[in-house]
């Protein structure tokens, strides 16, 4: 399979995949001054995310028995910090399993042409290196490594359950809407993924203090509201595919998840009114094999979300506790699942999926929620699209799937957005792609429709 546009390597395993309908243009770069891509590899990756790292893991770094650990984590700093050329992942024992050689083969497949051209940290493409950053601790760790302290070890859980445990007071008065969202029209589940997509800057001040009797007219003014910032917005797509699932007794529906904290109880909140209404007789949340990107959920966090709502006091989390509880009966009845792959730690454009998550998504899933910048942008191939560029061809020309992207912009990269809209934004904002203000909610048909 290949790895992002602009590479020459072979497909890894299937080249019959769809395209894009569009010409693919080139990937984006991290070797221009100025850009957030170069800001991230030359400076932010190293001096904020990787300080962190160290500075909430010193203890165990420090230990003894992580001194190895400590030198190939300073090792990779030191790549960073002067631009080194890339180099190939590890080998891997002769005794490590399928799974691990090839989860190897693919990293090989993507860093081959790049290494082939003696590439830099700053001279490939930016999701490759981006990806590579986070594969490189794995390695440095020993993630997967049964004889290493680091085995299993995940490096930002600290990050993670303090994003967990501040989210509870926002999530508690957000959760007191979501039993109340009309269940058969088309507000409720624009609601649901106004809330998922805007997480804590949806503005819940229009909402009455009985949330049981809001009326049409004020859903629909709060999704007004919500809708002010998208330079994009399906809505009407997603309502009428909704609409037919629920007609149809209710549909296999995934969530990408993207990260924990007060975003994954959205994806949470939103996933709970899918099966609630019937549009969704089950949700499996595609989540990450490991560490990546900080705050990137894995299913131990889901689930430890999932716990820590379920325990929580009641005489003051009240709605918060009564969603938990709901979340774990979901979760033992088998219709909320958690499905973790490689694929969503790697830097392959989407429309390179890996088997056998492909098919399972053209073959059972009836609609997938994109969470997030990261997902979104291999949605892109982290390519240099058009703005306006219909999403329709970019996207829901070759994903398994009809398909539903919630984003904030957080990297200059998009398309399907329109004229107009892009520019009022640029009139108000500078930062407009990079700072989380605007959003898009696309639609796409997906290529199996």
């Amino acid at each position: 399979m290949a790895p992002l546009a602009g590479s020459s390597t072979a497909s890894f395993q299937n080249t019959e995949n769809p395209k894009p309908k569009l010409p693919i243009p080139e990937p984006i770069y991290s070797n221009i001054p100025g850009t957030w891509a170069y800001d991230t590899m030359s400076r932010r990756v190293d001096e904020e995310i990787l300080q962190r790292t160290y500075e909430d893991n010193k203890d165990v770094l420090e230990r003894e028995d992580f001194g190895t650990i400590r030198s190939k984590f300073d090792a990779l700093r030191k790549d960073l910090q002067t631009s080194s050329k890339l180099q190939m992942l590890e080998e891997l024992p002769s005794d490590a399993s399928p799974e691990r050689k090839r989860e190897w083969q693919e990293w090989k497949t993507i860093l081959q042409p790049f290494l082939d051209r003696q590439d830099t940290w700053l001279t490939a493409p930016w999701m490759v290196t981006e990806f590579y950053v986070y594969r490189r601790l794995i390695e440095a760790i020993g993630f997967w490594d049964q004889d290493s302290p680091g085995y299993l070890y995940d490096p930002f859980v600290k990050q993670k359950r303090a994003g967990l445990e501040s989210s509870v007071g926002s999530a508690e008065a957000m959760l007191a809407k979501i039993p109340n969202l009309p269940k058969s029209s088309s507000e409720g589940i624009n609601l649901a993924a106004s809330i998922a997509l805007w997480g804590n800057k949806m503005d819940l001040s229009l909402w009455p203090a009985d949330a049981s009797h809001a009326t049409i007219d004020i859903f629909s003014t709060i999704l007004d509201k919500a809708q002010e910032n998208l330079l994009h917005d399906d809505s009407d797509k997603l309502a009428a595919h909704g609409e037919q699932l629920r007609q149809r007794g209710g549909g296999n529906v995934d969530i990408i998840v993207d990260n924990a904290g007060f975003e994954l109880i959205t994806d949470l909140a939103l996933a709970q009114f899918l099966v609630d209404s019937g549009i969704a007789s089950s949700v499996t949340f595609q989540l990450k094999s490991h560490p990546t990107f900080v705050s990137d959920a894995l299913e131990r966090d889901l689930l430890e979300h999932v716990e820590h709502y379920a325990n929580l006091d009641p005489s003051i989390y009240p709605n918060a506790r009564q969603s938990g509880e709901k979340w774990e009966t979901f979760l033992k009845d088998g219709k909320w699942k958690c499905n973790e792959d490689n694929f969503w730690v790697q830097a392959f454009a989407m429309w390179d999926m890996t088997e056998p998550l492909r098919t399972d998504l053209k073959e059972r899933c009836d609609l997938a929620f994109v969470k997030g910048d990261a997902n979104y942008r291999r949605l892109l191939g982290d390519c240099k699209w058009d703005m306006t560029a219909s999403f329709e061809d970019v996207v829901g020309a070759y994903f398994p799937c009809p398909v539903c992207a919630l984003r904030t912009l957080k990297a200059e990269i998009g398309c399907g957005m329109d004229a107009d809209q892009i520019e009022r934004a640029q009139s108000l904002d500078d930062n407009w792609q990079t700072n989380g203000r605007f959003g898009v909610l696309h639609f796409g048909s997906g290529a199996s429709n």
